[in-house]
């Protein structure tokens, strides 16, 4: 499907959603929240839906990538762009040939915990903190590899995991986390992206057009965490993890 075969209103509501989307997504993540559910009422098949959501999203992610680039602490993210990347080959492969159910419900569970850890802890991620692991290298294998996988084999909720974890592991701040996050976000979404298109197909025609409205989105979120203190952030993270664990339940105990 292509297109060719759509409305004309498609053309403007997947534009607009790949706006909010990466608007969205550049701040806390959950843009997957967003724009496979639109690309899924719009018709597209649910492995489809997948594998051209990653190519609209590697626009988003990239901008919000270069946007952050000098804010960034560069040396330990090598690492954590390694073994995501290594997660994201592994998930994006498995994906196409492994059903997902029993992953949600762990991933269901995750999120609960990390809503009400952040809901009950008024201070989280407000400043920098003491971290829990020092070695980066050990942090980097561990959460790159697991959520790199995550984001390749189900996706939604990946930045929401990488900001959580950057901030109760490593002390940052909410906005650093923000920040330093969209790198390692990119680079899963890329590798996934060559996956699917070696394994799979992709709506060419729909990602590129989303994916234009995801460098819009990306590069006005990103310019406003960088131009505020990025108190808003904790609300917006909240917000979008208690979407995400909605959809999440609503796929495993509903549909």
């Amino acid at each position: 499907m292509g297109l060719e075969n759509f409305d004309v209103i498609y053309y403007f509501v997947l534009l607009f959603v790949a706006i909010f989307a990466g608007f969205i997504d550049s701040i806390v993540g959950g843009g997957g929240l967003i724009t496979i559910p639109a690309l899924l009422a719009c018709g597209v098949s649910p492995h489809l839906a997948i594998a051209t959501n990653k190519l609209q999203s590697v626009f988003g992610s990239l901008t919000a990538a270069f946007t952050y680039y000098k804010s960034t602490t560069l040396p330990h993210l090598i690492w954590g762009v390694f073994f995501t990347a290594i997660g994201a080959a592994i998930g994006s492969y498995g994906v196409l040939f492994v059903e997902d159910d029993s992953l949600k419900i762990i991933i269901l569970i995750c999120l609960t915990f990390t809503f009400l850890y952040i809901a009950f802890k008024p201070n989280f991620g407000k400043e920098e903190s003491k971290a829990k692991i020092k070695n980066i290298k050990i942090f980097h294998i561990i959460c790159g590899l697991t959520l790199g996988f995550y984001d390749g084999f189900l996706g939604p909720g990946t930045g929401s995991f990488w900001i959580f974890v950057c901030v109760f592991l490593l002390g940052f701040s909410m906005k650093q986390a923000s920040i330093n996050t969209k790198i390692l976000n990119f680079s899963s979404n890329i590798v996934a992206l060559f996956i699917f298109i070696w394994q799979y197909k992709i709506l060419w025609d729909i990602g590129f057009l989303m994916g234009f409205g995801q460098i819009i989105g990306a590069f006005l979120g990103s310019k406003l965490v960088l131009k505020t203190k990025g108190h808003f952030i904790k609300i917006l993270f909240l917000i979008v993890v208690a979407l995400t664990i909605i959809k999440v339940s609503w796929d495993y105990f509903i549909k």
